[in-house]
């Protein structure tokens, strides 16, 4: 009887390590995906819910009905001064529907993530332009709700602080990981303190909505 020896060949796969990482690439940590699920989460949870009750009153006008949204609570807090005006839908479409999809990829990013995916320098670079387009958007929105149309509504308020978080935190990232350039000083800021800069932010936001309606707030 023949005898068959079979020779083991040591592999990269076979050998217990994981493959080194690509050069130029960075994977977040288990926290920063985590971020980026809850706040893509909360900002898909707002633009969806708008979404609906947009349709809703588009559907309410055609029957000749009216339609409330359930976040219009007062004549400062109503959803639907703010869904009505032209200022919603900037682009020929509602702005929530560019939220759906916006806040969809942020959510496939926290997810690749925590599945230990890592991305090159543009990725991160990209995903922060597109933070950076949806801060300004909200920030142009948050002027015309408190100084145009007068009314604040509760979903977007929503959305403005997932995008606010989003933005400071990928922000970080880059910055810590040396995607964007900064100086030492500024990089050790971010490695302690990233989460005053969101803080801040919406505590402006914050007082610039109570100074607006200071007679309605306290009457």
């Amino acid at each position: 009887m023949s005898k068959t020896t079979v020779n083991a060949v040591s592999t990269e796969s076979g050998s217990g390590h994981a493959p080194a990482p690509a050069a130029g690439t960075a994977g977040g940590s288990r926290a920063f995906a985590i971020l980026l699920l809850i706040t893509g989460a909360a900002g898909l949870l707002a633009a969806w819910v708008i979404t609906i009750d947009k349709f809703k009153l588009l559907e309410a006008k055609v029957a000749g009905t009216t339609f409330t949204p359930g976040c219009s609570l007062n004549p400062v807090v109503s959803c639907g001064s703010v869904m009505e005006s032209k200022q919603a839908a900037v682009f020929g479409f509602p702005n929530p529907m560019l939220g759906l999809v916006a806040y969809g990829m942020v959510i496939c990013v926290g997810m690749s993530l925590l599945a230990g995916a890592r991305f090159p320098r543009w990725y991160w670079l990209t995903f922060n332009a597109g933070t950076l387009f949806g801060v300004v958007f909200c920030a142009w929105l948050m002027f015309q709700s408190l100084y145009r149309i007068n009314a604040l509504c509760l979903w977007c308020s929503l959305a403005w602080v997932a995008t606010i978080f989003m933005f400071w935190y990928v922000t970080s990232f880059n910055v810590r990981n040396g995607f964007l350039p900064a100086p030492r000083a500024l990089k050790s800021f971010f490695g302690e303190f990233t989460w005053v800069l969101p803080v801040l932010h919406i505590g402006v936001i914050g007082m610039l909505i109570l100074t607006r309606w200071w007679d309605f707030w306290t009457s």
